[in-house]
């Protein structure tokens, strides 16, 4: 064979060699923060998943510091719509990630635009089902600790966290300082979408779901989140030893069980 023709085959054997072996690209991840939280919640998890390749964005819902509304103006249907609008740049379908009270506006959307939607990701989250709310959900949980510390102002419209309550509820697996932190971090949020029935059917249950359990949770406890997941099957179930904010107290195994989510 011709010198030059047989460098040019081997070249393209080469090039067919590495496009046969390159991993195929990771699914863009969207991360939603639950209640009384704001999107910064995410900044470790979305600084090592970005770090491991993936491409990430963060939603900031209405009703808080970086996405202002009135109380009033705060609904679970703008809720779906903050996160639409980020799902809407990814043209790929994504990783949709929800802690806390994100489990309902995450499974909203699912609902809407379930082709947008890779895998539903649960973060010590509520799974509903359909016709449940925040409230009927969480006050059926006996063994969760924040009933008591949840003040309402019905006049403003909003729900609090006693702030003496809040390093023993949110982080109560991490050190003072760190629950300190996490206490002061904690915002007022909008009564409207807590009190909503959210609306599923087939077209929610049909997709990829994922569980991550938190099993020192003092607000979603442990044994609400194994009977939602009971109740409504998921692919995967994976556990952190952590309390309700994994995301602060340890961001790699967040950023770990997430990564294992999207495979």
């Amino acid at each position: 064979m011709n010198k030059k023709i047989w460098l040019s085959a081997a070249a393209s054997l080469f090039v067919l060699a590495g496009a046969a072996s390159a991993a195929p690209a990771k699914a863009p991840v969207v991360l939603v923060h639950g209640a009384w939280e704001t999107a910064s919640i995410w900044d470790g998890v979305a600084a090592k998943l970005r770090t491991d390749g993936y491409r990430v964005q963060v939603v900031t819902l209405p009703g808080r510091p970086g996405n202002p509304a009135a109380p009033n103006e705060v609904s679970m249907e703008g809720y779906r719509k903050a996160i639409a609008e980020v799902i809407a740049k990814d043209k790929a379908p994504v990783v949709l990630v929800g802690h806390s009270f994100a489990g309902f506006p995450i499974s909203v959307e699912a609902e809407a635009a379930p082709a947008k939607i890779k895998t539903l990701v649960y973060l010590a989250a509520y799974l509903p089902q359909d016709g449940q709310s925040l409230l009927a959900v969480a006050t059926n949980d006996k063994d969760s600790k924040a009933g008591p510390a949840v003040q309402i102002d019905k006049d403003v419209g909003i729900a609090s966290i006693a702030p003496d309550a809040r390093a023993a509820l949110f982080a109560n697996d991490a050190p003072p300082q760190v629950g300190a932190l996490v206490a002061n971090a904690i915002v007022p949020e909008p009564l409207a979408p807590l009190a909503t029935p959210v609306h599923l059917t087939a077209r929610f249950t049909g997709v990829d779901k994922v569980y991550i359990h938190t099993a020192r949770d003092q607000v979603v406890s442990p044994g609400l989140q194994a009977a939602m997941v009971a109740a409504t099957p998921v692919r995967l179930e994976q556990t952190l030893d952590t309390g309700h904010t994994p995301f602060v107290t340890n961001p790699d195994g967040v950023a770990a069980a997430i990564e294992a989510a999207t495979r």
